[in-house]
């Protein structure tokens, strides 16, 4: 599925990009928010494609929860899946993880990997590289909320997103029911629009970040191309950090863990 708003340029990059990726076996869903006219026709013009099965517009702007748990309740296929607006899909991404899950039923969400390059540290991530039969998974407990492919039995078992939760943190209830979870690895990658980095990015001054402030650059007052870019380093570092144990994400040691998280986020320190 994926979710549109009013960003028609990123909009036609992402979702031609992710019907050029999609097989005969795949069915794309697309939710439209709000009335941005030129991103609604737009949207609109690709319903006649083969690989669209639904299209459904809200005039509200849902944001992302609403029509996610649309898809986890509505659709009926073997795995789900959410791409951004301002992501560029992987050739092939989708019969790797497809097999992946097929050959390992352990496996509930597997990512794309939309991080730069640069921004793999081996020596902090090597040791959550593990491997299962012919494939490996740099493990985590969350994923991105796009690019990722999860195991409809995740849903069944899970339930939907919760009303304040967000999509690391049901990812991170799939993990603890047992579920591996993570980047499949060798990474996956799925260019990120919204990084500065990026050379399609439309991110080329601190005035285009602003016109267009991504949601999680908004909630923690980012106001320059520069610390956006910084931003997303370290977000790409906190991943590679994060504990896998299951016992850091119940009880006692989880509201210390979430504590702890908090102070070095106040003081600018990466989680480690």
């Amino acid at each position: 599925m994926m979710i549109t708003y009013r960003r028609p340029h990123y909009t036609r990059l992402a979702l031609t990009r992710l019907l050029e990726t999609c097989n005969e076996h795949m069915r794309v869903w697309l939710w439209h928010n709000g009335d941005h006219a030129e991103t609604l026709e737009l949207v609109r013009s690709f319903e006649s494609h083969p690989r669209v099965h639904r299209f459904h517009h809200c005039p509200e702007n849902e944001r992302l929860r609403v029509p996610t748990n649309w898809l986890f309740t509505e659709s009926k296929g073997d795995f789900v899946t959410k791409v951004d607006d301002d992501c560029l899909m992987p050739l092939g991404w989708g019969e790797t993880l497809v097999q992946a899950m097929q050959d390992e039923p352990s496996f509930g969400i597997l990512g794309c990997w939309r991080f730069q390059p640069e921004d793999f540290d081996p020596t902090i991530a090597n040791w959550k590289i593990q491997t299962f039969g012919r494939h490996q998974v740099l493990r985590n407990m969350w994923v991105e909320g796009s690019g990722y492919l999860m195991r409809r039995e995740c849903v069944q078992k899970a339930g939907i997103i919760g009303p304040r939760e967000s999509f690391s943190g049901y990812c991170t209830r799939v993990a603890l029911l047992g579920y591996v979870t993570g980047w499949y690895w060798p990474p996956l990658r799925q260019p990120h629009l919204d990084d500065p980095r990026e050379p399609l990015s439309a991110i080329k001054t601190d005035a285009d970040l602003l016109a267009n402030l991504p949601l999680s650059a908004q909630r923690v007052g980012i106001l320059t191309r520069a610390d956006w870019a910084k931003r997303l380093q370290r977000s790409a570092r906190v991943v590679q950090q994060a504990s896998i144990d299951p016992r850091d994400y119940r009880g006692l040691r989880k509201k210390f863990r979430h504590g702890l998280i908090w102070r070095k986020k106040q003081l600018g320190v990466d989680r480690h």
